[in-house]
């Protein structure tokens, strides 16, 4: 057996064996653009597959080798990839610059850092694995712009056809020279290896005389200028003091290019994968450095409790409560899973969990709730009673204690909220009960949330939290 053969029988063992097939057939049969920076959301929907075992099957191919993980920070604008990082570690805290856009982003790991998934150049060599190769277009299509940006042939025809008035390759210290028709447009001159942009407003009175522009491509970040030229002939001179070939394109930015880049689907993003099971458990310790913070603007939260629990084990004895409290352990992490959270970390009988969305929290927590009475009632007894509590908000991701954690107000209001619970009720916050999916799970189920204040420990002012009886 090949060394690949033999990494797809242990995927297969390790992962969804479906999945691990997929993965497999990819791998084997794929075009070449299609095992580069793969977007596993798309993937699971052309293969009818769940989405959550998929990212979990592509996780554990990367950690056996066969993919290289990457995270690349995207500008919100233009979802052109400004910087690619194989670790998280390496993510800066300072602000990344698209010059297409002539914007300037703090990458947030929310929807601007996106994970992709690469074949790994020991298992299969594919064009991307030297960009520099790579066809003028097939780069902007597979290094510049991620893989949330629909891209097909119909697009790449308006691309080229529409919206280009020129493009070139420009090789590793060689001069050349663009002869234009500027038309009364907005034109961009960007350079998608180096990053480089001019912006050249074009108005006033044609002219006949030829204009005349220079640019020169380094390494250098500088910033995106504007000129203004008239419509008419221009020579554009261009020269490239880089290393690699460059490749200077001229953009009208009329409606067909933001129309082109404007078309975009669902990719995985970092505070998914932050909040994922799989990569928890897989990647453990790897993913932040020790004095990272990371801001997340929106990630939700649920604490839960034991209720009694010394009680419990002066009432039925240590044995005895160690197997219920085992059970009840096994019955929450199973649900957090089942529902696309991650647990964070459990401290003495309560854990700690994270969803992307806060629809995923409430139907997790109404499943533990009902999980606890199945317990009960098997058992014969009325002990496992969980308080739950569930807030979203804005928080940092950090490490603490060799573990990735999360830390600020929206932590400390979610463990508070947990706290008003002495029952099986559910308690949650105003952001999560505005949610139109948890609208709609209640509605549903048929539950009135009851609305309360509250004075929660540590928290100045009183909130306004609802109990979901």
């Amino acid at each position: 057996m090949s060394d690949v053969q033999a990494l797809f029988a242990t995927l297969n063992q390790a992962t969804d064996p479906a999945v691990a097939d997929a993965i497999a057939q990819l791998i084997r049969d794929g075009a070449d653009h299609e095992l580069n920076r793969i977007n596993v959301l798309d993937f699971a929907a052309r293969h009818g597959l769940n989405e959550e075992r998929v990212i979990s099957g592509f996780l554990h191919a990367s950690r056996l080798g066969l993919f290289d993980l990457t995270w690349n920070v995207l500008c919100p604008g233009c979802s052109g990839v400004l910087d690619a990082h194989s670790t998280l570690k390496s993510l800066r805290h300072d602000d990344y610059h698209c010059g297409l856009c002539a914007c300037g982003y703090e990458a947030s790991v929310d929807e601007q850092v996106e994970v992709a998934f690469t074949v790994a150049p020991r298992v299969r060599r594919i064009a991307a694995h030297d960009p520099n190769t790579l066809p003028l277009w097939e780069y902007f299509k597979q290094v510049f712009w991620s893989s949330g940006v629909d891209l097909n042939q119909e697009s790449f025809a308006s691309l080229t056809d529409e919206v280009t008035l020129d493009a070139m390759e420009l090789p590793a210290h060689e001069k050349a020279v663009m002869s234009l028709h500027l038309p009364s447009e907005f034109v961009i001159v960007f350079e998608p290896v180096t990053h480089a942009a001019q912006f050249i407003d074009v108005q006033g009175e044609p002219t006949k005389e030829r204009q005349h522009l220079s640019l020169i491509y380094n390494r250098q970040h500088t910033p995106t200028g504007t000129i203004t030229l008239q419509p008419g002939p221009l020579r554009l001179s261009l020269e490239n003091q880089t290393e690699v070939r460059v490749l200077p394109s001229v953009f009208v930015a009329a409606e067909g290019l933001h129309h082109l880049i404007g078309k975009r689907k669902p990719f995985l993003t970092a505070k998914r994968i932050l909040t994922n099971q799989t990569f928890r458990d897989v990647y453990k310790a790897d993913n932040l450095n020790i004095d990272q913070r990371l801001k997340i603007t929106s990630l939700t939260f649920l604490f839960t409790d034991l209720k009694g629990s010394t009680a419990l084990y002066e009432r039925v004895g240590d044995l005895a409560a160690f197997d219920l409290v085992r059970a009840h352990f096994h019955a929450l992490l199973e649900i957090i899973a089942s529902e696309a959270g991650a647990v964070v970390k459990t401290i003495g009988d309560a854990v700690m969990a994270t969803f992307t969305r806060p629809e995923q929290a409430l139907a997790a927590g109404l499943r533990m709730r009902a999980a606890m009475e199945r317990l009960n009632e098997e058992r014969g007894t009325k002990d496992l009673v969980v308080k739950i509590g569930i807030h979203e908000g804005p928080c940092l991701a950090v490490m603490l204690n060799e573990r990735q954690d999360y830390f600020g107000q929206t932590v400390n209001i979610a463990a508070r909220v947990q706290g008003l619970s002495t029952s099986q009720a559910i308690h949650v916050t105003s952001p999560v009960i505005s949610a139109l999916a948890v609208e709609a799970i209640l509605r549903k189920a048929e539950i009135t949330p009851i609305q309360k204040h509250a004075a929660l420990r540590g928290i100045a002012d009183k909130i306004v939290v609802y109990e979901i009886p």
